[in-house]
């Protein structure tokens, strides 16, 4: 098994109901504007039935926190939502807290992800998301300078993604590409989460408009 394997088959315990809920609740929201070694990120994912946010269910919920810069298969979160949805979504957010969180397509994972936590557990989270999808080609315009593919990104960086559990796969190759977002961040004066929020708000209204 390689060393990507040591999360595969990772399930973490549920957390006791009214107690995770009442705790995750108290918990403040983590400063945008810290730099991002001094910050918890959490890259997350989804699996579902479909990719029509009307029709289809949600099937699994996965997470990876990058930590100070740091990726660690030792920080993750897998839950399936049979049999029992409603631990897993506390189970996943949980985990994620209250910190940024960074997806590709946020249209589609956080449509699943907001829609179940609040038919679910009644939960809005309010908490800022980062979409990769629109940052990637804003601070790699010399590799591809519009929105693609996530399969295309990750050709481009050579990142592979996990045979099994494919939200947790793709969570942990997202969590790569945002390694490297961090760094060129860095370079661009881009250094925190709220910079990286505006990048994407900025190239969102660019495009929309081209």
């Amino acid at each position: 098994m390689n060393w990507l394997g040591r999360f595969v088959n990772r399930e973490s315990p549920v957390p006791e109901e009214a107690g995770a809920l009442r705790d995750w609740l108290a918990l403040p929201v983590a400063d945008p504007t810290r730099a991002h070694f001094e910050t918890r990120y959490c890259v997350v994912n989804t699996e579902s039935t479909g990719l029509d946010l009307e029709r289809d269910q949600l099937l699994s919920v996965a997470a990876v926190a990058v930590d100070g810069g740091l990726l660690d298969p030792a920080q993750s979160c897998y839950a399936r939502l049979e049999p029992d949805p409603d631990a897993a979504l506390r189970e996943w957010l949980v985990f994620v807290g209250k910190g940024p969180l960074v997806v590709f397509n946020a249209g589609f994972n956080r449509g699943m992800l907001e829609r179940a936590l609040s038919a679910r557990l009644g939960i809005e989270t309010g908490l800022p998301w980062i979409d990769l999808y629109f940052v990637l080609p804003a601070l790699f315009p010399e590799r591809i300078s519009a929105p693609v593919r996530l399969g295309d990104w990750l050709n481009i960086f050579g990142i592979e993604t996990l045979p099994q559990h494919r939200a947790l796969g793709d969570a942990w190759a997202i969590g790569q590409l945002f390694l490297a977002v961090q760094a060129r961040g860095l370079q661009n004066g881009a250094g925190c989460a709220r910079a990286l929020i505006d990048i994407e708000r900025n190239r969102r209204q660019l495009w929309r408009h081209t």
